[in-house]
């Protein structure tokens, strides 16, 4: 069973950074990409960040473009979400995402995706 397991979210002041992972594991198969989404409440699911697994393509949107650097380890099946100038209006829930081969929509869109976290908290504050 695919599990995804994201951590290191938490509070923290407007200026501040996290970094938060996502382990994968009890897969068989290698990710064709893996990403970051964000569902603040009230609001749509909003695509953060994603990195193909193999190659080291990335995208992100404009909103986070320059704050926010999607990296991974491939040996530790772990992502990472370097966030820096955080935000207030960066407050949501994080989910870390995986895309089984082979690629069915764009990485940027949440139909990609076929495995999901339970989701790690961030928080803030102004």
């Amino acid at each position: 069973q695919v599990q995804l397991l994201e951590s290191g979210g938490g509070l923290v002041q407007a200026g501040g950074s996290l970094r938060l992972s996502c382990t994968i594991s009890g897969h068989t198969f290698t990710p064709y990409a893996m990403a970051w989404f964000r569902q603040a409440p009230g609001k749509e699911r909003e695509f953060v960040s994603a990195i193909l697994w193999t190659g080291y393509s990335t995208f992100s949107t404009s909103t986070t473009n320059g704050r926010f650097t999607i990296s991974r380890d491939t040996a530790k099946n772990t992502l990472y979400l370097q966030m820096r100038d955080l935000e207030p209006e960066d407050t949501a829930p994080y989910y870390c995402a995986a895309a089984a081969p082979p690629l069915r929509a764009s990485v940027m869109t949440g139909d990609a995706y076929d495995y999901w976290g339970q989701g790690t908290q961030v928080t803030v504050s102004s």
